[in-house]
């Protein structure tokens, strides 16, 4: 087992990003890099872009590879750990994006003290621009987390919350950006219907979110300050967010994450 060798299990959206982040953004060799994917097209496509290597089974990259991404789907977990359990080696990091999964299970499939990370991205990783959760096993000592946050750190912000908070983290981030989505759809809408062409009103819903956030992001402004600032006394504004409140604005969108936290731990597996 090579101490610098990387192995990734699943070549779709989140393992293709993966790779994105660690070989062009993260200065990881890509000939340590062994892909594996049932899909011999997509695992040659992701090979072929990023120059890593291609194996045509599982017990060519187990045994060789120090650090193992773990990008499945949910359903097809249980059978990828119980086929790989003999070839696992003391020392391996198993890290896996599979939704619902927990490190327990993980553990519990491959040997006793496998070290394991648990991982909540969410799709704007595909751009760098993302947010990870990470929660690690007992066994997983400070260095091992570090540098494997390290990893991670082209495909945006990663932040370190106790297993226990993964469905919340699930609920707020991993189901995030649907809610901005939505929100910007209905902005669009909103504009085409007081007047504004559409393709005019997406570019002013758009920098309006990109900018705001920003704001945020740059200063340590509570979200109220700011919007205190634009918000004259009786002014556009203040009637805007008066009819926002009225028709439940606030609670619609709190009790839309509960429901998607609660939803997430339906589906926990282990």
């Amino acid at each position: 087992m090579a101490k610098n060798n990387i192995g990734l299990i699943g070549c779709g959206a989140m393992g293709s990003a993966l790779v994105k982040g660690m070989v062009n953004m993260g200065n990881i060799d890509p000939g340590t890099v062994y892909l594996y994917d049932l899909s011999v097209d997509r695992k040659k496509q992701l090979a072929s872009e990023y120059n890593c290597k291609v194996v045509e089974n599982l017990d060519e990259l187990i045994p060789y590879c120090k650090k193992i991404f773990i990008a499945v789907k949910p359903q097809d977990t249980e059978g990828l750990l119980n086929s790989i359990k003999p070839l696992v080696q003391p020392g391996q990091i198993y890290i896996s994006v599979a939704a619902g999964i927990t490190i327990n299970y993980i553990e519990s499939c491959l040997l006793p003290g496998t070290k394991t990370i648990r991982l909540m991205p969410n799709t704007p990783c595909l751009i760098g621009e993302g947010v990870i959760v990470i929660s690690a096993g007992d066994t997983v000592t400070e260095d091992e987390r570090r540098e494997v946050e390290n990893m991670l750190k082209p495909l945006g912000v990663t932040i370190r919350m106790p297993e226990k908070l993964m469905d919340a983290a699930t609920g707020l981030s991993g189901t995030g950006p649907a809610y901005v989505y939505l929100f910007i759809e209905t902005m669009i809408d909103a504009g085409v219907s007081v007047g504004i062409r559409r393709d005019v009103a997406s570019k002013l819903v758009i920098q309006n979110v990109i900018g705001a956030a920003k704001m945020l992001d740059s200063n340590a402004q509570h979200p109220a300050e700011l919007r205190n600032i634009v918000t004259s006394p009786a002014g556009t504004t203040s009637a805007a967010l008066l009819t926002l409140e009225e028709e439940g604005f606030r609670s619609c969108l709190i009790k839309a994450v509960m429901e998607a936290t609660r939803r997430s731990g339906e589906l926990r597996f282990g």
